[in-house]
């Protein structure tokens, strides 16, 4: 009888820190590349739109002052608008690739510096309509997962809340908590009080969204075996929860929270107009009214970023709330 040796198959190799960090590099140097190829459709997109749109610039920069063949031609050689569309394409391009939107037709200000001096209140708005969302989605879906009745009446609730616009809501705030209970300002943006029903009113639908995800997420978590050894150590229920069941519900949550913020931010001009608040959506309105394509131009940029800003950090959450991506991670980076 012979006996035949063969070699053991080789193990896979181990990847370490080092490959680990190789990989999420280049998962966030892809996010990146992807991230520069939205940017780059949003401005094209956006400059054809508004090369498409009806009326005249020189209109716009004239106002009411009298129109004359030498005046326009001035206008024309001033503003670049007298080169073909090809060029006045790639100036374009240049300038916003070095920061620069130009100067407000109707302002006659860089655009850059409009939105400097607004974005401030509408981040703030955004943030704490966020905060609302997240902290109300927790809430409900960890006190009533798995529990029929108080399910029930989440359900009730998130859809009366999800059915309900957003503006709609800001009104009904603002007639009981500001002009009936007088606890907080009407209109403006006069410290943290101000910021209280705007943001109410615009992430409540949103985290009515989000809990029914992560509720149903949260419910499946519990029935997984880890939550039986996890109860078998004696842990409280609500930690159980908590530090346990959140973590293995929250991926699908995180990624319609990501999804979701591009809303708030186009639901914060209807809300900052209700609320009579400063911000980018007043801005976007009068320049949309005035024909101001400079300053559209800028916003629509502005919200492109704002939407890759998003996804690079929910697809680094990923990586710290499933440790199977960081193993795929590794791999990637060990080779």
């Amino acid at each position: 009888m012979t006996l035949e040796l063969t070699a053991p198959p080789a193990a896979e190799p181990v990847a370490g820190p080092a490959a680990a960090a190789t990989g999420t590099v280049k998962r966030v140097a892809l996010r990146l590349v992807s991230g520069l190829g939205v940017l780059w459709g949003a401005a094209t997109l956006s400059f054809v739109g508004v090369r498409l749109a009806p009326g005249d610039t020189v209109d716009v920069l004239l106002g009411e002052q009298p129109r004359t063949p030498e005046i326009e031609a001035a206008i024309r050689a001033e503003w670049g608008l007298d080169s073909p569309a090809i060029v006045q394409y790639a100036r374009y391009l240049w300038a916003v690739a070095h920061g620069d939107f130009g100067r407000s037709y109707v302002l006659q200000r860089p655009v850059a510096e409009v939105l400097a001096g607004q974005a401030g209140p509408t981040l703030a708005l955004t943030g704490a309509a966020l905060l609302v969302a997240l902290v109300f989605a927790v809430v409900v879906a960890t006190t009533t997962a798995g529990r029929r009745r108080s399910r029930a009446v989440a359900n009730a609730v998130e859809l009366a809340l999800v059915s309900t616009p957003a503006f709609w809501l800001g009104i009904v705030l603002l007639s009981v908590f500001s002009f009936q209970l007088k606890l907080f300002p009407v209109a403006a943006n006069k410290g943290w009080t101000a910021l209280v029903l705007p943001a109410l009113a615009l992430g409540l639908s949103l985290g009515a969204v989000v809990s029914q995800v992560l509720r149903d997420g949260l419910e499946r978590a519990l029935e997984e075996p880890f939550a039986v050894t996890v109860r078998s150590w004696s842990v409280r229920e609500s930690e159980l929860r908590l530090r346990h069941g959140l973590r293995h519900a929250a991926l699908p949550a995180v990624t319609l929270t990501g999804w979701l913020v591009g809303g708030l931010l186009g639901g914060a001009v209807i809300i900052e107009e209700v609320f009579g608040r400063p911000g980018l959506g007043r801005v976007t309105v009068d320049a949309v009214l005035a024909q101001d394509l400079p300053i559209v131009l800028a916003v629509a940029i502005l919200s492109a970023f704002v939407y890759v800003v998003i996804s690079t950090l929910v697809d680094l959450l990923y990586l710290w709330l499933d440790p199977r991506l960081r193993r795929d991670s590794r791999r990637a980076g060990a080779r």
